[in-house]
């Protein structure tokens, strides 16, 4: 049988397989013991030393020179922007109407950091989210990308967390307050007080994203906001080294941002405690449900030693709201208050979404994608489905057409990735071609132009269609995506499972839809949805 073939090899790579767990297990003890010592050299030295006035304001001028607030935003956009809010105690709840309204109930330093954030008018999701947060309510947010939605979570968290000064050290910290007199102690000074042993790192907001990108700009947003407080936030992800990480988990991690892989891993080395969570954020949620972080999330949340839902607040965001993430929010919160920003699960208006016939040949596609190109000026993403065609496709743009252009896919390696979206960011390449891997939870402030090569070929994958094209149109810009079609119900070489999705979307967002994509035959068996926008 087809089993028995190379039996005798079995033995070795069973062998290869043991030394190979032996080495990492070694490797990951080294690590761990490194974390002990240098968590022990920190709490001897007295922990964190408050910063001179002159390293604050240098640490401001690093924090804060880099691009800050929502870009360009048409408020007129905005406020036609529809917003569903339901759930426990909204109809007496007010919308926030400016950041300054917030002014005397955040600490000083929450207060400086929001100034220096420049922050202008508050989005949708911020009007509507910010308020239930700091009254301690559960939230489920449905909201896009580029909505604003990373400070909807943070400000209430780090209002929450940094809310008191403590009376030994004199900073704004996380702590605890003695029953006795209800005085106020970060948690070093009360450990040093106590003569508490060295502990694990406590994490009281756990922030799980589903890619490390996403997870360094939201670390960078919570730096900002914690300036000048005794919270160190900290960030931990995979495919990078845990030494660097580790070091600095031993320094703090009050605020702990992590991808769920690389969380559990260092729950289950004993370096991080989730006893002391007070605060649970799911950013992007049903992005991490589809890269088959389930499993994961559901260990971390309930069967380590996180608090359960009643004895924290949990804040859940994610673009759509399939069957699968109602039900983790039924599982992970209380009763919570729902608020959706935009159509949930549909593109925004301020797209124009065009529609191309093309063959099904990578030279006549890219042909037909660079004529689309030509037509816009300005940052431009291209997503196409496998790693080879995103190096094809750049190779070809340049040589052919003398674009700038580099990818972004899930072989290249971390500084690779970053190099590359600095490079767009900054106007160094004006072509980004992607997988799916960077379609969610990349701070690319504005693209103008997105192009699906390759479009989803399953009904199932529909939703990336709707992440890809929410690259453009935000922060109220108006942008546009062009999709290559090919005709064909085979999904190895044809769109025609998703035809009527796409027709529906189009006719949703008031665009222009061809008369040859009417008359397909994938869309003439049964129709294709309702009457356009």
């Amino acid at each position: 049988g087809f089993q028995d073939r190379g039996g005798g090899k079995g033995g070795g790579k069973e062998r290869r397989r043991n030394a190979q767990n032996a080495q990492v297990a070694k490797k990951s003890g080294e690590e761990t013991d490194y974390y002990w010592r240098s968590r022990q050299k920190f709490i001897s030295a007295g922990g964190r030393q408050p910063k001179t006035e002159e390293s604050l304001r240098r640490a401001e001028r690093e924090l804060f020179s880099q691009h800050t607030g929502v870009v360009g935003i048409n408020f007129d956009q905005y406020e036609s922007i529809p917003v569903e809010c339901s759930g426990p105690g909204t109809e007496q709840s007010k919308a926030l109407g400016s950041f300054q309204q917030l002014g005397g109930s955040l600490p000083p330093f929450l207060a400086r950091a929001v100034e220096l954030m420049k922050y202008a008018n508050p989005t949708p999701i911020q009007r509507n989210a910010i308020p239930h947060a700091l009254l301690g309510k559960d939230l489920m947010c449905c909201a896009q990308t580029g909505s604003g939605k990373t400070c909807a979570f943070l400000l209430p968290v780090t209002a929450s967390l940094g809310g008191r000064c403590c009376a030994e050290c004199g900073l704004w910290a996380v702590g605890r307050a003695d029953p006795a007199d209800d005085q106020f102690y970060c948690d070093r000074c009360w450990d040093q007080l106590e003569g508490v042993e060295v502990g694990p790192t406590a994490a009281y907001a756990v922030v799980m994203a589903p890619t490390r990108e996403l997870a360094l700009q939201i670390h960078l947003e919570a730096r900002k906001l914690t300036h000048g407080s005794d919270i160190h936030p900290v960030v931990v992800y995979g495919g990078a080294p845990a030494r660097g990480q580790l070091d600095e988990l031993a320094l703090g991690g009050q605020v702990l941002v992590a991808t769920p892989g690389r969380l559990i891993d260092f729950v289950d080395r004993g370096v991080v405690t989730l006893a002391r969570t007070r605060f649970l954020v799911l950013d992007e949620a049903d992005r991490m449900l589809d890269m088959g972080f389930e499993p994961q999330i559901r260990q971390i949340v309930q069967k380590r030693d996180m608090p359960p839902k009643a004895q924290r607040q949990t804040l859940m965001f994610s673009a759509t709201f399939p069957g699968p993430i109602q039900k983790l929010a039924g599982e992970f919160m209380n009763q919570y208050v729902w608020i959706a920003v935009g159509r949930v699960g549909s593109s925004v208006e301020s797209i124009q979404q065009v529609i191309v016939q093309a063959p099904n040949d990578k030279r006549q596609k890219l042909a037909l994608a660079a004529q689309a190109m030509q037509q816009v000026e300005g940052r431009t993403l291209v997503f196409v489905q496998k790693k080879a065609t995103a190096d094809w496709v750049c190779r070809q743009l340049q040589r052919e057409y003398g674009v700038r252009a580099d990818s972004i896919h899930g072989d290249r390696n971390q500084s690779q990735r970053e190099g590359v979206l600095a490079a767009f960011k900054g106007g160094k390449i004006t072509v980004m071609v992607a997988t799916d891997v960077a379609a969610r939870g990349l701070d690319i402030p504005e693209v103008r132009h997105v192009v699906n090569f390759d479009l989803p070929t399953s009904p199932d994958e529909f939703d990336s269609y709707v992440h890809r094209i929410g690259r453009t149109g935000r922060a109220g810009h108006t942008g546009k995506a062009t999709a290559l079609y090919v005709q064909g119900m085979d999904p190895k070489t044809g769109n025609g499972r998703i035809a009527k999705q796409l027709l529906q979307m189009l006719q949703e967002s008031s665009s222009e839809v061809p008369d040859w994509f009417l008359n397909l035959p994938e869309l003439r068996g049964g129709g294709g949805g309702g009457g356009g926008g």
